[in-house]
């Protein structure tokens, strides 16, 4: 491992002038994934600003959102009695990510900064234009099943890791950030890049720009939310396809409704085609079938991972049935 300078500070705004003053400055929160990229020779940053101990563990609700601070451990979150009452797709989200043990040392913010699980991205010895811009993907004609069916390019397929990213995406949640110019809000739909030609790029962020915390709006949508999470073992495994949703019901048809999906594309996938396909008709199993359908219009499954054309579809029924039973 590369030597490297560490300190820790008590304000968010020292963090930030510390880190966006270093091109090889980054950020810490509970250590759970820079610590295994530095191991692993992915990432090797001159100075680590650890921002663990920052006072923005809050959890506030309001009559109009939910607030999480940056710090906030999964656990805290997904325990959280409003949390898993009002907010129940959160909870579920965090409640399959990762071990008991990553919850309980893991932050919301580092959670949503995780980098993909790629193979190819993860070892140093292999191609990688997200690692080393220009180098190749050997995941277009390699082992990619678990790779993207949607939103990749020519240049990257991998997949978004966070669960956590894929619930917020379903509730229209917003990130708030401090970076050197000052604070902004950005909806967690433009949070995250498609790979497109620089798939190095993967956030909005500029460099020394911190998560300080998520609002996540307070609604009947989000009080009718469920995840599901597809993965091949039970515990301590990244998706193979995720579901969110969240979905209101007016009269036997469905009033409004949110899909996102996770292990599909490099960034949360939401589907508005998906969505239109729903809102103003009876849940029954044409009208989902035809919501499946529309989700994957436009495809683009390779070699190892045509299952999942399939394996998403079931598992957006899965989740409709058990929100508002099918007809």
């Amino acid at each position: 491992m590369k030597l490297f300078d560490y300190t820790r500070t008590s304000r968010a705004s020292d963090a930030v002038d510390l880190v966006a003053g270093h091109p090889g400055g980054a950020f810490i929160g509970g250590g759970t994934e820079l610590t295994n990229l530095m191991k692993d020779g992915v990432l090797a940053p001159d100075l680590v600003v650890d921002v663990g101990r920052l006072d923005l563990s809050d959890i506030g609700v309001s009559k109009d959102r939910l607030h999480i601070g940056a710090t906030a451990r999964m656990r805290d979150v997904a325990d959280h009695p409003v949390v898993r009452e009002r907010f129940p797709v959160v909870s579920e989200a965090l409640l399959a990510s990762a071990s008991p043990q990553i919850r309980n040392r893991a932050t919301i913010g580092g959670n949503l900064m995780q980098r993909t699980r790629c193979w190819y991205y993860r070892d140093p010895g292999s191609a990688c234009n997200k690692r080393e811009p220009g180098s190749g993907c050997p995941a277009l004609d390699g082992q990619n099943r678990w790779h993207a069916i949607h939103g990749g390019s020519d240049h990257c397929i991998a997949v978004h890791p966070s669960d956590l990213a894929v619930s917020l995406t379903a509730l229209d949640a917003t990130v708030v950030t401090l970076g050197p110019d000052g604070r902004r809000s950005i909806p967690i739909g433009d949070l995250y890049r498609l790979p497109g030609s620089t798939p190095d790029e993967e956030t909005t962020l500029r460099h020394g720009e911190l998560i300080t915390g998520v609002d996540v709006p307070r609604s009947r949508l989000a009080a009718g939310s469920r995840y599901l999470k597809l993965r091949d073992r039970a515990s301590f495994e990244f998706a193979v396809v995720s579901v969110a949703a969240a979905l209101t019901r007016e009269r036997g048809t469905v009033g409004d409704v949110r899909l996102a999906f996770g292990g599909i594309a490099p960034r949360p996938w939401r589907s508005p085609e998906a969505e239109d396909a729903l809102r103003g008709r009876p849940l029954t199993r044409a009208t989902v079938a035809a919501a499946g359908r529309a989700l994957v219009d436009g495809a683009r499954p390779r070699e190892h991972n045509a299952f999942k054309v399939e394996l998403v579809q079931r598992a957006l029924a899965d989740v409709l049935e058990e929100l508002g039973g099918l007809k």
